[in-house]
């Protein structure tokens, strides 16, 4: 898959799994913060896109840190995937 592609299937799976109703793909730049004042997420998400990074990609985050480091945006979260991916 590359990277375009798997940004724009993060971006409708944080939608989803978070279930934002008035968010769309569109809505979320690559390079906005997903917490704080970019996207608005919160520390529950926190914990939601850390299941969602295990159930669909096989990422298992076990220290918060390392989560943080992350879940700063899709970019990152997308670099993330493409090299510690296991399905």
């Amino acid at each position: 898959m590359e990277t375009t592609e798997l940004k724009e299937q993060l971006k409708k799976q944080i939608i989803e799994f978070l279930n934002l109703q008035s968010v769309s793909p569109a809505d979320i730049k690559d390079d906005e913060p997903l917490f704080g004042e970019g996207l608005g997420l919160d520390s529950i998400d926190s914990i939601e896109l850390i299941v969602l990074l295990n159930r669909v990609y096989g990422i298992v985050i076990e220290d918060p840190k390392e989560g943080r480091r992350i879940l700063v945006d899709i970019n990152t979260m997308a670099d993330y995937i493409e090299k510690h991916r296991t399905k």
